[in-house]
């Protein structure tokens, strides 16, 4: 039942990272492409091109934090593990809480902010987009972040499991 849901959840979650994250990062690339096009060709800048890549760098910085987790690509130390490897376990456990605790730090206080925007009213200086619309990834980042966590922390236990069955 659990494995179930969580197939759908990652079907759906994939769905969304992957088309934002190439929709931005297309969005941006044009938009930098059409600046110096002008810049070189017409001795014209488009002022506007370079927030949005500002905006879009920290909005895939952001929710590409979920793909990591999913894909196991979250930055690690494993020297202790390579000196004693039966830590490798526990370890990847600690690190996994870890994991699951920053994402609530980041969703409580990634509110937080975003609620703060929402009462100053600030917005970005040349595409006057509101602020809170770039604050309000942090709380989505962290509930991905928390989601993924907790898909890997399923296969993991189900993959210890079974390797516990054939011994």
């Amino acid at each position: 039942m659990i494995g179930k849901t969580f197939d759908v959840i990652d079907k759906i979650l994939t769905f969304f990272e992957d088309w934002t994250l190439f929709i931005s990062v297309i969005a941006a690339l044009l938009a930098l492409f059409a600046n110096v096009v002008l810049r070189y060709g017409f001795n014209h800048t488009l002022a506007w091109s370079e927030e949005l890549v500002r905006i879009v760098i920290i909005y895939t910085t952001l929710i590409g934090c979920g793909s990591a987790v999913k894909n196991r690509s979250m930055i690690k130390i494993d020297a202790l593990v390579q000196l004693v490897p039966f830590l490798k376990r526990p370890l990847n456990y600690f690190s996994l809480l870890a994991t699951l605790i920053f994402s609530v730090l980041v969703v409580y206080y990634g509110w937080k902010m975003a609620a703060l925007q929402v009462m100053t009213g600030q917005k970005t200086i040349i595409m006057r987009i509101p602020l809170v619309y770039l604050y309000a990834t942090l709380p989505l980042m962290g509930v991905l972040m928390f989601i993924r966590t907790l898909q890997v922390i399923h296969t993991d236990v189900l993959e210890h499991l079974a390797s516990r069955e054939t011994v």
